[in-house]
């Protein structure tokens, strides 16, 4: 099913339909795997993700998870998010013969050798959230309150303390708490609504 669903994005009409064909005959020419994960071709080695294939609207090309330990001979690679991501890098191209084979095939075994290499970078680990006084106050009163959340992820958890942490007069913090007392009483994260 997997092999279906890669075949169907390389064939779907788009304008850069024969680029990210070009690549892919490129990439299929190393050790990597093809696997289709997040809707798009991921090639992988041991069950590790090196490189991606995507199209967007106004270009394409190759994203290389750990690209910022390529060598990057040609000054091609971006950081899709400077200042948010810390390893990935992207190679686009705005034109399908705009790909030189022996440049993009150079990179490709390059991220393959830093993959069998080991070279990845660790996501950080994130500190656990200082609980506002008024929140640790009010958990500490209400043991229903504090187990629901102690039960939510850490990630919702953040959410509310730095929902109490932003406000900055006192009676903001105290109508902020009023507010999600009973969403955190009712198991549900701050911004749930807007999750899908």
């Amino acid at each position: 099913m997997s092999a279906e669903k890669i075949e169907a994005f390389f064939e779907r009409e788009q304008p850069y339909r024969d680029g990210i064909r070009r690549l892919r005959e490129i990439v299929l020419k190393t050790e990597l795997q093809e696997e289709l994960k997040w809707g798009a071709p991921v090639y992988t080695f041991n069950r590790k993700n090196v490189l991606g294939i995507m199209a967007f609207k106004h270009h394409f090309g190759i994203w290389f998870f750990n690209g910022v330990f390529l060598t990057d001979p040609l000054s091609v690679l971006e950081n899709a998010q400077e200042g948010k991501t810390k390893a990935m890098r992207h190679w686009k191209f705005t034109r399908n013969d705009d790909i030189d084979v022996t440049s993009v095939l150079a990179y490709a075994k390059e991220a393959l050798e830093n993959q069998k290499k080991g070279l990845e970078v660790k996501p950080e680990r994130k500190k656990p959230e200082v609980l506002p006084e008024l929140l640790k106050t009010a958990l500490q009163s209400d043991l229903e309150i504090k187990q629901e959340f102690e039960g939510l992820s850490p990630g919702k958890q953040r959410e509310y303390c730095t929902y109490i942490h932003e406000a900055k007069q006192g009676k903001t913090k105290k109508s902020r708490l009023a507010k999600i007392l009973p969403m955190i009483r009712a198991g549900k994260g701050l911004n749930d609504r807007y999750r899908r």
